[in-house]
């Protein structure tokens, strides 16, 4: 017994990561946040650089609810009245009036029949793929996917899946068509927008190409998305994907409360028996806690602004800040993927230029991802910078002048 060779095995595994570039090594802990003033937005102090003020420019919080007053005294209030946290399983008396208030109104934003909610969307996604995968069942997913998809067809096990080269169609087909008559059911999955590059899928598109080969299943084409960096910062109304690209017939759609709408927990919206079927069969919701009664109450908040004029205000604010930044990098000849989306990410393609950038942004006080292999493919390293709706003009200026500083010097 004991943990000596265990020690030596994983130590090893440390130093290769470290040698490969791939250690993500130790994680910045923030320990305080000043609130916008002036002309600056939000500044994060952070343990072990003093009161050295950084611009967080990697946050999920796309609309700024996570630091808005109305949203925090709707949690506070919640915590007051029940309690911080649910005490249980939803099917232990653990699901409160307000979960399934805020299941019902996710399922009317998406204009679907209900919602369930789960911890996080990656519970999400891996707790809805499993029960919805049988043995006669293909996948077909983008090869850019998240980890949380690869993961959940890994422990599903379907009697087989295809990978698309990313977001070609011509391929999605083919693959369609290379499943006729080999299995009774065929999912496609698929992210809306692509967390490292900000790009979407033509959901239109894939929509339109699973109606058309339907015929050929017995139990359909169903059409998944794991839109969670897309819902709340994507689309006219903060609709995601789908409504950007005006698909019909997304047929199972996953969100998140923890990016847009700055709370936690995800959540699936589809057809009534779809939901009821999947309360009844994801282990990942049946033997999880849900989210406490006041994560739910502030969800409900942030949705709440969002489909208001203040909330259109505050997407159309989260544009301007995202094109200002945009052609900011573009003037200055940075390789940018550029999007409507508020993910901006500077291509770098080199993983120690990529380390030694992220350095200098943050001896300059800025916060920023950078993302190497394995994490995206050999010759895709880059920086993902990330827009949020508490950004201001000011802000997006120093970050432009402190990378057009470093492009003078290096």
């Amino acid at each position: 017994m004991g943990l000596n060779n265990l020690e030596k095995v994983v130590a090893q595994n440390l130093k290769e990561l470290k040698v490969e570039g791939r250690l993500k090594g130790k994680e910045y802990i923030i320990t305080r946040i000043i609130p916008a003033q002036g002309n600056k937005g939000p500044r994060y102090l952070l343990k072990g650089k003093g009161e050295k003020e950084f611009l967080r420019m990697n946050s999920n919080s796309y609309l700024g609810m996570s630091l808005k007053e109305e949203v925090i005294q709707e949690e506070e209030k919640a915590t007051r009245e029940f309690g911080v946290g649910p005490g249980a399983v939803r099917f232990i008396s653990g699901t409160f009036e307000v979960h399934r208030k805020l299941e019902k109104r996710l399922a009317e934003f998406h204009h679907r029949e209900d919602a369930m909610l789960f911890s996080s969307a990656y519970t999400t996604v891996v707790g809805i793929l499993t029960p919805l995968i049988s043995n006669e069942t293909i996948v077909i997913s983008d090869e850019l996917n998240h980890n949380c998809i690869i993961n959940a067809l890994r422990l599903a096990r379907p009697k087989d899946k295809k990978i698309y080269t990313h977001l070609n169609m011509s391929e999605l087909e083919e693959r369609i068509k290379e499943s006729i008559n080999q299995a009774r059911r065929l999912i496609i999955v698929t992210d809306g927008i692509f967390s490292m590059r900000g790009d979407f899928a033509p959901l239109n598109t894939i929509s339109t190409l699973a109606q058309e080969y339907d015929h050929h299943f017995s139990e359909n084409i169903i059409l998944i998305v794991d839109d969670s960096h897309g819902i709340g910062a994507f689309g006219k109304t903060g609709r995601g994907t789908e409504e950007y690209t005006k698909a019909k017939g997304v047929d199972i759609l996953i969100g998140t409360l923890g990016k847009a709408l700055g709370v936690n927990g995800g959540y699936v919206t589809s057809k009534q028996n779809v939901i009821t079927y999947l309360r009844e069969t994801a282990p990942l919701y049946i033997y999880s806690n849900p989210i406490s009664p006041a994560e739910a109450s502030a969800a409900l908040k942030a949705l709440q602004i969002l489909s208001s004029e203040k909330g259109l205000d505050i997407l159309n604010h989260l544009r301007q800040m995202t094109k200002r930044f945009e052609q900011g990098l573009t003037s200055m000849g940075y390789d940018i993927i550029t999007s409507d989306h508020p993910i901006v990410p500077l291509m770098i393609r080199d993983t120690q230029k990529t380390s030694e950038l992220v350095n200098y942004l943050i001896e300059n006080g800025i916060l920023a991802t950078g993302l190497n292999y394995p994490v995206v493919p050999r010759g895709d390293e880059e920086i993902r910078f990330q827009i949020n709706a508490d950004h201001t003009p000011y802000d997006i200026d120093y970050a432009l002048q402190v990378l057009g500083d470093y492009r003078k010097k290096f």
